[in-house]
């Protein structure tokens, strides 16, 4: 079944070394709880190589399957290291007792998916312009 659709920018600076990732909004997302819904928020890790580099994330948002976010996380990215950079985004229901579980993800680089590949290149061909795209969420 679908995952649900997460709506996020890219802005590319060569000048500054940044990529700012902007997580707009999500929509029709897969309720996890028993209840019939999720508590989302979203996880940002930038990789180099198969490294973690660093860490964001957004608040949850209580109960809510088409929760809007706009919230924009900065990360340090020299240029000559854009091609061996994966910018993983996981959205992620909150859960008091148990673990928290992954609703789902997104990998952002050179290399993933279509659609993803087709953000990446479309935020290098437009620096310091946020490019917006929606993605399906994968397990």
């Amino acid at each position: 079944g679908s995952r649900g659709e997460l709506l996020l920018s890219l802005c590319y600076n060569p000048s500054a070394n940044s990529i700012i990732v902007n997580i707009i909004k999500a929509r029709n997302l897969k309720a996890m709880d028993i209840g019939g819904t999720s508590d989302p928020y979203v996880k940002v890790w930038l990789m180099y190589k198969d490294k973690r580099v660093e860490k964001k994330k957004t608040v949850t948002m209580k109960r809510n399957l088409n929760p809007i976010f706009n919230e924009s996380f900065a990360f340090d990215i020299p240029t000559e290291k854009l091609r061996e950079t994966t910018i993983i985004i996981t959205v992620m229901d909150k859960d008091k007792l148990s673990r928290n579980d992954v609703i789902g993800k997104i990998y952002l680089s050179w290399k993933s998916g279509p659609g993803e590949v087709k953000h990446w290149k479309d935020m290098i061909a437009r620096p310091r312009q946020p490019v917006a795209q929606w993605h399906q969420l994968k397990a």
